[in-house]
């Protein structure tokens, strides 16, 4: 290996290889997978082209994407210490994924000599370092080219990093890309010495590589693209677009590197060469039919070519993948089929695949034999490039797990603030469409837990029972309504601190609510009226320490004391119609028929506590309770959005909104989607109805116009009048072409959803895949919780451990 082994020596920055050979290692972040439109491929396809087409007369370009088979390592010792974090870790630890790296190697030939012949392979030869090459001319005009071709990938949006000594020569802990490559081994591996044999087996080590070519252009496709069709993910209503290479990248489901190269040519020289031999098939075409078909090809060839001032280039690609879970036979299959995707005939390479395999060494590039490319324009070459990477984590402290549509690999996904910093979005709030078992709740479920896990307080508006298994998990505050245990609160309660103008402003907004009716005014000398009952009676409270804070002791206060201080002053009843306000407010006393309602004396502090589920099933059609019971879970969550300051707030409306929307709360709805982001809030509404999207100027006006955060679930039901979401929403084709592809080619063996989240010029679809120990916390499922309720009694009343009881019997 010593002998034969093509690289001379790192310095400033390059890599320098016997045969005189200078080349320059990139690093490249694509973007991801299923994430792009045809006009963003055509993009990143363009800035290929130009970047390719700086690179001088000779110059090779090298571009190897890593895909290797990896596994997914929780962290156990970084995580939170909570029962459902950790279960979820446990669910996905080694969870099998594909990791992707791409490389990019610019070779200057020695004196931009051609690609020599298979005969003359380096890995047969090695020659000394001519002289030329201590010129710092040279130097200076290679690094003038690097600088432009990083430019332009870097102005495309695409990352580019040059790699250091240690990334490309490794050192003492880690391989570096030249020993990984020579043995086929992960970025993190530790360097391992295996033998390399190639007859009478391709042997590295315990790997049996297999090698394909695309270089022979009678295998080739009679046309190619920048990006194709996706048939997994399409519709008869939408084309689901990817790269045109994506089946020999992150779609091949075995490690793997995808190599592709590009040799500049010298436009006359190729001119010279191709209308000499065109002439000469020309000549013969009589005595053949294949001849004058040749001649024809060469003709449009250099038609092209002069007319369009197209860049000739050689091109090859291969494929060289391996597999310690597959066998051979189908792994071939599985690359043949790949191929087949792009009407490429396969070609396994048996005989010449050494040689392939040594050019592909960082910095040999100029050692691929010639007789392995095929003649062709940048345009064209560049469309066999691969424009894809996998799924990325946000680097953001903060998020929630979801997981990749290909493997589910766990990924932390940020949607609140790392889009702000960004300038995605303006505002956190977020607007959630999904049809009943569409996994709506399960996706705002893990939501909301996530965001309570790292220090949020959460308010909950419900109607169906959603979110009663983690609140009793997180032991949060449930608030639910039925005639055994109704619905209690207390407004007046404020603990030891005075009130505030906010707390006195919502407590005659509340008043004047129970006293008037919608369509009833109230008059400036009744608000003024109220508002010394208020200030007078929290006087009262100071100097009666006996007294508890409620509505009965307010009543009561008012119906002695300030009603004598009104005869005191002289205050008829036209001003102030005190007996009209006490006959109308009774029913809200001791012994009334909602006497109850504003009178509790536990679950008082609200504000400190951090889940608190309203659940208004029962009284979301009582003409009286509901409207003052969504007072009251709105002033509730503006005295957090106020006064909890650096502390991160949610209130999530579910279809609940479609009631408080008719009781005249539609104001408040406004208010609080247009100020919650000043506070560091955010609020949330979940709606499955395409129907109430649509018909609602509440949702339209208020609601979707601050979401800046898009969520939608399965709409495949509604795939034929998803127009008006399209432009209700203001979606994009992609995104149109993303949300049609939920669900379309889940995973048979794993149970899981699709979500699409939109965040301004970015979206993405993701799976909503949760643990069996998160699954039972979140069901709805009536028989599941059912007993879950029953098995909770039987361990104490420990909701844990009925759910690890659950768990196991599912196993079993």
């Amino acid at each position: 290996m010593q002998d034969l082994f093509p690289v001379y020596k790192y310095e400033k920055g390059y890599l320098i290889s016997y045969g005189g050979d200078i080349t320059a290692v990139f690093e490249l972040q694509l973007p991801e997978i299923f994430t792009c439109s045809d006009d963003q491929y055509a993009a990143v396809h363009e800035a290929f082209c130009r970047a390719i087409k700086i690179l001088p007369s000779g110059y090779i370009l090298l571009k190897q994407d890593w895909f290797l088979e990896n596994s997914f390592n929780a962290d156990f010792e970084g995580s939170s210490g909570n029962y459902l974090e950790n279960s979820s870790l446990l669910f996905f630890h080694e969870r099998p994924f594909l990791s992707h790296e791409c490389y990019v190697c610019i070779t200057r030939p020695n004196s931009g000599k051609p690609l020599s012949d298979s005969s003359l392979s380096n890995l047969l030869r090695s020659s000394l370092v001519p002289k030329e090459f201590r010129s710092t001319a040279l130097i200076d005009s290679l690094e003038s080219v690097l600088g432009q071709f990083r430019q332009i990938i870097h102005d495309a949006g695409i990352g580019i990093s040059r790699l250091s000594e240690d990334q490309l020569l490794g050192n003492g802990k880690y391989a570096g890309l030249l020993e990984r490559y020579l043995q086929l081994s992960d970025k993190n591996s530790t360097p391992v010495i295996s033998d390399i044999v190639f007859k009478p087996q391709w042997r590295i080590g315990e790997k049996r590589p297999v090698m394909f070519t695309i270089c022979e252009p009678e295998l080739l496709p009679n046309s190619c693209s920048i990006s194709m069709p996706y048939e997994a993910y399409s519709t008869d209503r939408s084309s689901f677009r990817i790269a045109f290479s994506s089946s020999l990248g992150q779609l091949l489901p075995c490690s793997h590197i995808f190599s592709q190269y590009i040799q500049i040519q010298d436009r006359q020289e190729v001119l010279k060469t191709l209308e000499s031999k065109r002439l000469r098939f020309q000549s013969l075409s009589a005595y053949s039919r294949e001849n004058s078909i040749a001649a024809e090809a060469m003709q449009d060839f250099l038609n092209e070519c002069i007319k369009e001032n197209r860049v000739p280039v050689k091109a090859h690609f291969n494929v060289l993948c391996w597999s310690s879970k597959i066998e051979s036979g189908s792994l071939q299959n599985m690359v043949s089929s790949a191929l087949a995707k792009l009407d490429v005939i396969p070609k396994r390479e048996t005989i010449g695949a050494p040689q392939i395999y040594w050019s592909g060494i960082p910095g040999n590039a100029s050692a691929l034999p010639i007789n392995e490319t095929f003649d062709t324009f940048v345009e064209q070459a560049s469309c066999f490039l691969n424009m894809e990477t996998h799924y990325l984590s946000s680097g953001s402290p903060f998020g929630l797990r979801l997981g990749d549509r290909i493997s589910g690999r766990p990924l932390h996904v940020d949607i609140s603030d790392e889009p702000m910093k960004k300038g995605w979005i303006t505002n956190r709030n977020k607007f959630v469409l999904g049809p009943s078992g569409s996994g709506k709740s399960f996706f705002t479920n893990h939501l909301v837990r996530s965001y309570h896990d790292r220090g949020a307080h959460v308010v909950l508006v419900d109607v169906g029972h959603s979110y009663k298994g983690l609140c009793e998990l997180v032991q949060g505050v449930y608030f639910t309504y039925d005639e055994k245990n109704p619905i209690q609160f207390n407004p007046f309660y404020l603990g030891n601190l005075p009130p505030d103008t906010e707390k006195k402003e919502s407590l005659k907004t509340l008043l004047l609510a129970l006293w008037k009716k919608d369509d009833e005014r109230y008059t400036r000398s009744e608000y003024v009226g109220l508002s010394g009952a208020l200030k007078a009676y929290y006087d009262y409270l100071d100097n009666n320490n006996s007294e508890f804070p409620c509505f009965n002791s307010f009543y009561e206060f008012v119906e002695v004391e300030y009603s004598l201080f009104l005869q005191n002053e002289k205050v008829n009843a036209k001003e102030f119609d005190i007996d009209n306000f006490l006959y109308v407010l009774k029913p809200y006393y001791r012994g009334g028929e909602f006497g109850y309602l504003l009178n509790a004396e536990k679950n008082l502090d609200l504000l400190d506590q951090r889940f608190i589920v309203f659940e208004l099933d029962n009284i979301k059609d009582h003409p009286i309770l509901f409207p003052v019971v969504t007072l009251i879970i709105m002033e509730i969550f503006i005295s957090k959005m106020r006064k909890l300051k650096g502390i991160r707030k949610m209130i999530l409306i579910e279809e609940a909104w479609k009631a408080i929307a008719k009781e005249g709360m539609a104001e408040y709805i406004k208010y609080l989607f247009k100020t919650v982001r000043k506070f560091f809030g955010e609020a949330i509404v979940v709606t499955q109805e395409v129907e109430d999207i649509i018909s609602s100027p509440v949702v339209k006006d208020a609601i979707i116009n601050n979401s800046d955060c898009r969520i939608l679930l399965d709409q495949s039901k509604y795939s034929n009048k998803f127009h008006h979401i399209q432009d209700l929403l203001g979606l994009s084709d992609k995104e149109r072409m993303q949300i049609l592809s939920i669900n379309k080619a889940n995973d048979p063996n794993r149970k899981y959803k699709e979500v699409f989240i939109g965040l301004g010029p970015v979206s993405k679809v993701y799976r909503t895949e949760v643990s069996p120990e998160e699954y039972y916390t979140y069901t709805t499922e009536e028989s599941e919780r059912l007993k879950l309720d029953e098995m909770t009694p039987k361990y104490g009343g420990d909701r844990k451990m009925a759910i690890r009881a659950m768990v196991a019997e599912l196993k079993e």
